[in-house]
């Protein structure tokens, strides 16, 4: 005979679900189990979301927060279409990874200010300072005569040094983050994980997530599929030019803007042109399906906004430095580095960090025999 457990419900856990945007649709669901007969993602032994949400409406705060399901649902929103109460379970189910972001960030001030409206302008305050202070301190405002050279604004030097020490923190956040994530999985789960390396199970999760597999498996919102391959080739693309330069530099010692010859030139073209497209793809997505779907609270906006920014910022700060606007190509400039450094050291706290959560929660099921 089984021993009886004990269940401590956490209702102020339920109370900020229900609090967070998408998540006040939680006490409709009455457990009809809709949700998981239409999800083609869900487990057949162990379906998501409906288990979900009765741990939800119950508070079982260490369940959630440790439920790798939580992450392997990728809101394709079939689950929120069908409700028929209108419980929208891929939105609370959003709320839910919104709260385990905070609860596994470090420090943790800053995973609360990313994820409330409030905490917008001291973010945003900060790299327009520290830029700006660089920008002061070396009395760059006295160079910016003759053609323009965005390092005449920010040394090269300025700019990866702040860039660096923004790359570090994130990671050391990520890697302080993932760490209590992967321990509250293995202690919701019961799983400590598979005899042998992990190794292969990242080699298969990164297979995944290139080719977006599972998104292909949304009815609702197939959109999103085409939509995050734009953002994904889009970030891939600038990551190989940001190396490539970097090459560039520190290697050759050829300092930008190059020649429009360049390939590399034109590899930056066309990867700001695929983010571009990806993420007013994805924002077009989230309008239309707004209705059936749910259209997703502030911490979903804030970074689809900042990926705007970057991508605007950036593709401008390029085609206003050819028309040889000088005021206005500095000025874009300057916002391009503030939009890159709230995209990358706020990472860790926004929604950027479901591409780190959701790839350990799949490679933490494959390890341990979760998903099958």
């Amino acid at each position: 005979m089984s021993s009886a457990k004990m269940i401590q419900p956490d209702l102020d856990f339920v109370k900020e679900i229900t609090a967070q945007g998408g998540g006040e649709s939680l006490k409709k669901c009455f457990q009809c189990a809709t949700c998981s007969v239409v999800c083609n993602l869900t487990h057949s032994d162990k379906p998501f979301p409906r288990k979900e949400m009765l741990w939800a409406q119950w508070g079982l705060k260490d369940r959630l927060m440790g439920d790798p399901d939580v992450w392997l649902c990728h809101q394709c929103s079939d689950c929120t279409a069908y409700c028929p109460r209108g419980a929208k379970p891929g939105e609370v189910l959003g709320a839910v990874r919104k709260m385990s972001i905070r609860a596994n960030s470090w420090p943790g001030v800053l995973g609360g200010l990313v994820g409330s409206p409030a905490g917008l302008l001291p973010l945003f305050l900060l790299p327009v300072f520290i830029f700006g202070a660089i920008i002061m301190g070396l009395g760059r405002l006295d160079h910016l005569h003759g053609p323009i050279v965005y390092e005449k604004l920010m040394p090269i030097p300025a700019v990866d040094t702040v860039f660096i020490l923004t790359a570090l923190f994130a990671c050391l956040s990520f890697f302080l983050g993932v760490t209590k994530f992967w321990k509250a999985m293995s202690d919701a789960t019961g799983k400590t994980g598979a005899q042998g390396s992990v190794i292969p199970s990242i080699v298969e999760t990164v297979k995944d997530i290139i080719a977006h597999k599972r998104f292909d498996k949304c009815d609702v919102a197939k959109g999103r599929a085409s939509a995050h391959k734009f953002v994904f080739w889009g970030f891939a693309g600038l990551a190989v030019v940001t190396t490539v330069a970097i090459i560039y530099l520190y290697g050759f010692h050829w300092e930008s803007p190059y020649d429009m010859k360049n390939p590399v030139k034109w590899l930056a073209f066309v990867s700001m042109l695929s983010l571009l497209y990806g993420i007013f793809s994805v924002i077009a997505n989230r309008n239309a399906n707004a209705e059936k779907a749910g259209k997703g609270g502030y911490f979903d906006w804030l970074f689809i906004y900042i990926i705007v920014g970057v991508a605007l910022t950036g593709t401008l700060s390029w085609g206003i430095r050819l028309l040889d606007i000088a005021p206005l190509a500095y000025t874009i400039y300057f916002f391009h580095l503030v939009f890159i450094f709230c995209l990358f050291a706020y990472a860790p706290f926004s929604k950027m960090a479901h591409m780190v959560y959701r790839t350990t929660a799949m490679v933490f099921a494959r390890h341990t025999g979760f998903d099958k």
